[in-house]
């Protein structure tokens, strides 16, 4: 039974993931949910500040 509905389900969002439109919608709600997830995590965070304070020091 649990089987049956997991088959079904996987069928169904394979159908779906086969459209481009789809495609295009799942790209974007990845990028947003990486740039997120990025600002989130601590580590990333201080490399990209870092980052941004080293570009403004050779601006000046």
């Amino acid at each position: 039974m649990a089987l049956d509905a997991f088959l079904q389900a996987f069928v169904t969002l394979n159908g779906l993931a086969t459209s481009p439109i789809v495609l295009l919608v799942l790209a974007f709600i990845g990028a947003y949910l990486g740039s997120r997830v990025v600002e989130v995590i601590p580590y990333t965070r201080r490399i990209i500040e870092r980052r941004e304070a080293q570009a403004a020091a050779e601006r000046e």
